[in-house]
């Protein structure tokens, strides 16, 4: 679904919950589901704000001046609800996933191996600069983990961790490789439709990885390939925590309850039609979290004969076919910031979706960021499975005025400290900042 160069990830948030690590064992793509295959994860109880006093640097540095980069400009040609405004704050090449530390500085995943900074993206942002670069591209998954002051990057092969320390405007030493990902070949045969990004997300002392298939419909024969991978912090102990997920992208961390949700895309042009594109709470489901790719997806709909599909997941979220989820973030219950949004928009997710490559009905479907609202991990609207767009609305739109042409593609989407939404265009190289 949707543009395929680099299949996916998106958003991660600063807001992380401390509980229990990552479960010992091993796990292969394709099993039926087991609740053996790893211990339970933390439970919402177990959630609360991170500590940044251990990240913060031994002693303080004389106060310097904030490189500025260009002022804000308006955002030509997208449209944001009333009362809200859009700004262009910064540009970069091929920005993807975003995360705030919480000093308001930005880090931006892109499609290349480099991690960028953005200082004081909240207000007059500084011109982006190199973090770190992996050495492996895309490097497009970012998140900021206090828990262990770290910053964590997903690229093709690996997941990396950064030491981080708040304030720090470059890597302070080399990435390290904590896993290894992608390690197999892909099957014989092979329809070539590879997914090459990696979504990550840190819950406590459990990282999580998505990695996307090696082809639009096959049995895979790497382990890590269409799965969501759980481990420890420094990469020990990683298994399986779903299976059989076309593309796990737009890994991020519900705040309120501590519940890791993933967005997912189905397999293209199937003969009974297309599978829906869905967002689900991944860590509520106990075991191994199997969604059923490639004979089953959507409401346990089976598209290969003979496939039994009554134990596959039928997801929480629906959206419409190839609209390719590519972030998602959910919106702090209790903002305390200066743009602090509405309260209708508090405690629900907002999803940015990259738009299809397909032409139904002679048209690409554009890309917008949606919102969704929520009651905890519980959309407020049900599954209508005869209709997947009843469960949200629009919130960014614009980006394809015409039936084919685009002036940009959503990515990364964040919420910054002071609760502004902040966006991210691979088009464009655009970072936009929302706000009340």
């Amino acid at each position: 679904m949707g543009m395929r160069r680099f299949g996916g990830i998106l958003g991660s948030l600063l807001v992380v919950a401390c509980g229990g690590g990552a479960a010992a064992g091993g796990g292969a793509p394709q099993p039926a589901p087991s609740s053996t295959q790893q211990s339970p994860l933390p439970s919402p109880t177990s959630v609360s704000s991170p500590q940044s006093a251990n990240c913060m640097p031994a002693s303080t540095p004389a106060p310097t001046p904030t490189p500025s980069g260009p002022s804000p400009a308006p955002a030509t040609g997208l449209g944001v609800p009333s009362p809200f405004t859009i700004q262009v704050v910064a540009n970069l090449p091929s920005p993807r996933e975003l995360s705030f530390a919480p000093n308001g500085d930005l880090f931006v995943g892109t499609e290349y191996s480099k991690i960028y900074i953005i200082r004081n993206a909240e207000d007059q942002a500084a011109t982006p600069q190199v973090f770190a670069d992996v050495g492996d591209q895309p490097a497009a998954g970012v998140t900021v983990a206090l828990q262990d002051c770290s910053i964590y990057v997903g690229s093709q092969y690996a997941v990396w961790r950064i030491p981080y320390t708040i304030g720090d405007t470059q890597a302070q030493s080399a990435p390290v490789k904590v896993a290894a990902i992608r390690t197999g070949s892909a099957p014989p045969g092979s329809d070539g439709d590879v997914h090459r990004s990696t979504s990550v997300a840190t819950i406590g002392n459990t990282l999580y990885a998505g990695v996307g298939s090696s082809c639009n419909a096959c049995t895979e024969i790497d382990p890590t390939r269409a799965t969501i991978q759980q481990m420890g912090l420094d990469g020990s102990h990683m298994t399986t925590k779903a299976t059989r997920f076309r593309n796990p992208i737009a890994l991020t961390v519900n705040p309120q309850t501590g519940t890791l949700w993933a967005g997912g895309a189905g397999q293209d042009k199937l003969p009974t039609g297309h599978p829906y594109e869905f967002f689900d709470p991944v860590s509520l489901h106990s075991g191994l979290a199997d969604y059923g790719w490639p004979e089953c997806e959507e409401n346990h709909i089976a598209y290969t004969p003979g496939a039994n599909c009554a134990s596959t997941i039928a997801p929480r979220v629906e959206f419409p076919a190839y609209q390719t989820i590519i972030s998602a973030v959910f919106y702090p219950a209790n903002p305390s910031g200066s743009y602090a949004f509405p309260a209708q928009y508090r405690g629900g997710v907002f999803v940015s979706m990259h738009g299809s490559w397909h032409t139904p009905n002679g048209c690409t479907l554009p890309p917008r960021v949606a919102f969704v609202p929520m009651n905890g991990d519980t959309p407020v609207t049900p599954v209508d499975w005869s209709d997947p767009t009843k469960q949200w609305t629009d919130f960014v739109t614009g980006f394809q005025p015409g039936c084919t042409n685009r002036i940009g593609h959503a990515t990364g989407i964040t919420v910054g400290p002071q609760g502004d939404l902040f966006l991210a265009d691979d088009q464009t190289g655009n970072i936009y900042r929302i706000r009340p």
